[in-house]
């Protein structure tokens, strides 16, 4: 299993996406930060994903390889991020094969209908749940299904 996670400009959501699948994971499940900018990847690097990669072109080039591709919604939306998002970026995130499991978070703000506002922690377990559902394993207690 590899799962990237995506992120730029801080890396914080990534970072947070990062311990929590750590957490929650087994051992060998691969998990590969990429980062638009060096500070988002090295926040996910500490955050013990197993390997990173920065830039346009790596991001492009490893989504590729991914079976789930994880971040905010920014990650697929042209010229976020304060244009840290290039359109190459967006796309291929969007084109890629793998499963895109996407936080309903952007910079610049887009207004999305029929989803209610969560807090970013609510937001980011589910998201865990759905790849521990992806791949078949078994959550990690009662509380974690009452999402």
């Amino acid at each position: 299993m590899i799962i990237a996670v995506v992120d730029g400009m801080g890396g914080s959501i990534g970072t947070q996406m990062v311990l929590r699948l750590r957490n929650e994971l087994p051992e060998d499940a691969d998990i590969m930060a990429l980062g638009t900018n060096a500070i988002a990847t090295g926040n996910m690097i500490k955050a013990k994903a197993n390997r990173g990669a920065t830039g346009e072109n790596a991001v492009v080039h490893s989504v590729k390889d991914a079976d789930i591709i994880m971040g905010s919604l920014s990650i697929v939306v042209p010229n976020s991020m304060m244009g840290e998002v290039t359109p190459a970026l967006a796309t291929a995130v969007a084109s890629a094969p793998g499963r895109k499991i996407l936080l309903p978070i952007s910079n610049p703000p887009l207004e999305l209908l029929g989803v209610h506002k969560r807090p970013l922690q609510q937001l980011i377990k589910e998201a865990v749940i759905l790849v521990l559902e992806h791949y078949g394993l078994p959550l990690e207690s009662e509380e974690e299904r009452d999402v």
